[in-house]
C-alpha cells in the first residue's frame, strides 16, 4: 500500500539522515517541495511529537527527531 503522506515521509527521511538540521537547509534539501509545504508539515509533526523544533541563537530553527534530543536514562541498580 502506498504511504498516506508522501510529504511526511520525505521530510522525516531527510531529518533522520541529518540527525539535526536547520529549517531552511531542510527545505532546500527537498527541492520537490515548497518551503511552505516543509514548514507546515514540520509544524504538524512538531505538534504530534514526531519532531522536535528548537529556536537557536541567531534566529535559526533546528529540527531533529525526538530520540536525538533525549539523554541517556539508564538506571543502575545495586543488589
Amino acid at each position: 500500500m502506498a504511504a498516506p503522506h508522501p510529504v511526511t515521509d520525505r521530510i522525516l527521511r531527510a531529518v533522520k539522515r541529518a540527525h539535526r538540521c536547520e529549517l531552511d537547509a531542510l527545505a532546500t534539501s527537498l527541492p520537490e517541495l515548497t518551503w511552505n509545504q516543509v514548514f507546515f508539515e514540520i509544524d504538524r509533526l512538531s505538534r504530534n511529537g514526531e519532531v522536535v523544533v528548537t529556536f537557536e541563537p541567531g534566529g535559526q530553527y533546528m529540527i531533529q527527531l525526538p530520540e536525538h534530543k533525549k539523554t541517556s536514562s539508564h538506571h543502575h541498580t545495586r543488589h
